[in-house]
């Protein structure tokens, strides 16, 4: 995961890399850390040669028309808390369950996963790091996703310590036949939401604003909960494929909400919503002081994925994953209203 650096020669007193605030030497050691976790990842799929190199790659041939999906995102700043209560596991979820889910939404198989880290020093930062990619391979050995490779950055004086900054990549594939199409929506067809975990990894700048305004809002333990990772929904979409059923659209709800994650592919169409409350108490306490509209256009409200399906499909559809529920109908005239039930 990490590449190689140049170094400085040790000669005649002179400066070395490691003086400099970066170990080659760590690096490598730290790549056998993590050889059993990458490990995990390639009990389904293989990459077809070894990792390690400078690219990964992967062999298409068992699919007949293939389409590459691609995709990139972060945690944003809920890593701040996370690594403030020592959860990088959870961080490491995050980080892919916000990548892989965008790559479900198309349809798509999610095959190759790979991150940027960029920490200030390796060896302060090596437990720490190791455990953040162990949270990665728990979630990418559940939805068959391969850690291909990545990058571990040492910048010393550039990232401050006790920071991780983090990116991830997910490249996917479907056949060309089933990628899931939103021009095909039409007026009658069914929005089923599924449940989220909590808020996931978005809003956490407002989050952290309420906790920061109102000190004990939360006990250690609530604070924990909210901190749920990013639930996959890999399950929703194989579910829904082996019951035969052919969704209309996908919809990560990710920053904006619901709103604006439904109507970047609805066009002339939209919808009012009828959104269960969340019950959840500790997110309560932190919506209590949050704008009435403005949650709608930040957090997922207690529903982290929608599928549009056919009206015949609707029950079936609701049986997926964890279970999902109606929450409304397309219909003519643009616009995503949301109500509360």
């Amino acid at each position: 995961m990490l590449r190689a650096h140049s170094t400085f020669f040790n000669m005649s007193g002179k400066l070395t890399y490691k003086q400099s605030g970066v170990d080659t030497k760590e690096a490598q050691s730290f790549v056998s850390d993590i050889g059993a976790h990458v490990r995990r990842t390639q009990q389904n799929r293989k990459l077809h040669q070894a990792f390690g190199l400078f690219a990964a790659a992967y062999d298409l041939s068992t699919y007949e028309e293939p389409v590459i999906v691609t995709g990139c995102d972060g945690v944003g700043t809920k890593s701040e808390i996370l690594f403030d209560l020592d959860m990088p596991e959870t961080a490491g979820k995050d980080l892919v369950a916000m990548n892989v889910n965008d790559i479900l939404t198309t349809g798509g198989d999610p095959l190759l996963f790979l991150d940027y880290l960029g920490i200030s020093n390796l060896e302060k930062e090596r437990a720490r790091i190791t455990r953040l990619v162990s949270g990665m391979c728990d979630y990418l050995q559940s939805c068959n996703c391969i850690l291909a490779g990545g990058e571990t950055a040492e910048m010393p004086g550039v990232v401050p310590a006790n920071i991780v900054e983090m990116s991830g990549f997910c490249i996917g594939c479907v056949e060309k036949r089933q990628l899931v199409d939103p021009t095909t929506v039409r007026e009658g067809d069914i929005f089923v939401g599924y449940p989220s975990d909590g808020f996931h990894a978005n809003g956490w700048s407002l989050v952290r604003r309420v906790l920061a305004e109102h000190p004990g809002l939360l006990n250690d333990d609530e604070l924990r909960g909210i901190l749920a990772p990013t639930r996959l929904y890999h399950d929703v979409v194989c579910h829904l494929r082996s019951r035969g059923v052919v969704p209309k659209a996908f919809a990560h709800i990710t920053g904006g909400g619901l709103p604006e994650n439904l109507e970047r592919f609805l066009g002339a169409h939209g919808a009012d919503l009828h959104i269960p409350e969340w019950e959840n108490d500790a997110i309560q306490k932190v919506l209590a002081f949050v704008d009435e509209e403005d949650r709608y256009h930040t957090f997922n409200m207690g529903i982290g994925w929608v599928a549009i399906v056919r009206p015949e499909d609707a029950e079936l559809a609701q049986t997926a994953g964890p279970g999902g529920t109606v929450i409304g109908t397309l219909r003519k005239g643009a616009g995503i209203h949301v109500n509360t039930k």
